[in-house]
């Protein structure tokens, strides 16, 4: 089916929006109890558009890797690692969870599936709440670039 109508969305992209916004309550939900570990205070940002209103904790801030998860570790029983998954996002989220088995084993498939419902238009976190809003018909084009 052709969509000729630039504004009104696809179905498959109206699909992907629902399921992105369900996984993105559940993210919601465990975030309530459960940090968020990302990258940088974009992805941070952007997750707060999308209704997270738990901790955000913005990987290292300062610390290297083996400080920031024996921190991390010390302080949480559990935490949810939302890594980019770009090439250093992938290494980043190998190099945590290995540094953190037990912490985040629980919360794993909402990365993969967001990896999923995402990976084709963008890698990262901060690309979530634009991506959102196009597949839902709601991106306004720019002015004057």
């Amino acid at each position: 089916m052709l969509n000729t109508d630039k504004k009104r969305p696809l179905t498959n992209d109206l699909e992907r929006a629902e399921k992105l916004r369900k996984v993105i309550d559940l993210l919601h939900e465990a975030n309530k109890s459960v940090p968020v570990i990302v990258e940088g205070k974009k992805d941070a940002v952007a997750l707060k558009q999308l209704g997270l209103s738990g901790e955000m904790i913005i990987l290292h801030r300062g610390k290297g890797l083996y400080e920031f998860c024996e921190d991390i570790a010390g302080r949480f029983a559990k935490v949810i690692l939302l890594m980019d998954w770009d090439t250093r996002g992938e290494r980043l989220y190998k190099s945590i969870s290995e540094s953190l088995v037990g912490h985040w084993e629980e919360f794993a498939s909402l990365r993969e599936i967001l990896k999923i419902l995402c990976r084709k238009d963008i890698n990262d976190i901060e690309g979530i709440p634009k991506l959102l809003s196009r597949l839902e018909g709601n991106e306004h084009t720019r002015q004057g670039g």
